[in-house]
């Protein structure tokens, strides 16, 4: 038995679905997984799903293996994030991460918050989609994440902004022509909905919906900023992502607000509290120049 059969069967377990696991949390095809969760079984000795026409579901044997799968792969995170730390080099590192766009926003602000930090370490940027973010925060792989709040084992999140959602559709839209959208004029067929990964995204926009008595019956759905751009321009529909996306929008597509008011999500910044780094903690003693920056910056424009 190796980590990866049970992070195949974590997957599983919690999106219910063979297919779903595959293309969207472990990108990988559906047949190999299967084979994968066949040799688990057999080497535990117990069938742990049960297969049905309406998706996947645990058995009483994997119900309590899945809890214990969960606490291994945590434990072994746990133990490659120690050795990393333990492991760093001589030169101090620090290493910041983001949703992906988010970059735009506040890498300026991080960097001239740090600008005197910066001479003397390696500092390294990447991008991901935002559980992907607070994953790597949590296993010691960056030491600041820029993500919505995901929800991981001594991973700690301070909010340092709340993010209007708009409407985003083509230029030559009807809907186009109105300074601000009713959610109840957008056609809930063009609709562009979302898959698992922008899980908090979906979560606060299907809620704004239900709220007001709209189903949106969407058949294209979005994994991130990119595809949804890519979509909105492709099918001539709509959809709802959050404000920073207006900077990233090709001339076709436009960005309105939703009439009165309309939802909002969060911007935090994670780390991890055990986290011994000297940068980290000049970071989060000025955190809240951070937040004035921004807030002063986006007054301004």
């Amino acid at each position: 038995m190796e980590l990866r059969h049970l992070r195949y069967f974590v997957a599983v377990a919690e999106t219910g679905s063979l297919t779903e696991a595959a293309e969207n949390r472990l990108h990988t095809s559906q047949p190999s997984l299967s084979r994968q969760l066949r040799d688990l079984e057999f080497e535990v000795g117990a069938q742990l799903l049960v297969r049905g026409p309406r998706g996947v579901t645990l058995t009483p044997a994997g119900r309590v293996f899945l809890d214990h799968a969960r606490l291994t792969l945590v434990q072994a995170g746990e133990a490659v994030a120690a050795a990393r730390r333990a492991a760093r080099p001589g030169k101090a590192s620090f290493a910041v991460g983001f949703l992906t766009g988010q970059e735009v926003e506040w890498l300026r602000h991080v960097t001239h918050l740090l600008r005197d930090e910066l001479q003397a370490i390696d500092f390294q940027v990447t991008s991901d989609f935002s559980p992907a973010i607070g994953a790597a925060v949590q296993r010691g792989e960056i030491d600041l994440g820029f993500s919505r709040i995901e929800p991981q084992p001594n991973v700690t999140y301070k909010i340092i902004t709340h993010e209007p959602i708009v409407v985003i559709l083509p230029r030559e839209h009807p809907l186009a022509a109105l300074r601000e959208i009713e959610p109840r004029d957008i056609d809930p067929r063009s609709f562009i909905g979302y898959a698992d990964t922008p899980h908090v995204l979906r979560g606060i926009v299907d809620r704004y919906f239900r709220e007001r008595g709209l189903a949106m019956t969407p058949t294209h759905f979005l994994d991130g900023y990119a595809t949804g751009i890519s979509l909105v321009a492709s099918t001539k529909g709509v959809t709802l992502l959050p404000a920073y996306v207006r900077a990233l929008l090709p001339a076709s597509l436009v960005s309105r607000p939703l009439a009165g008011n309309g939802p909002v999500i969060e911007i935090a910044a994670g780390y991890r509290a055990d986290n011994p780094s000297p940068i980290l903690a000049v970071f989060l003693r000025n955190i809240d120049r951070l937040v004035a920056a921004r807030a002063a910056e986006l007054k301004e424009g």
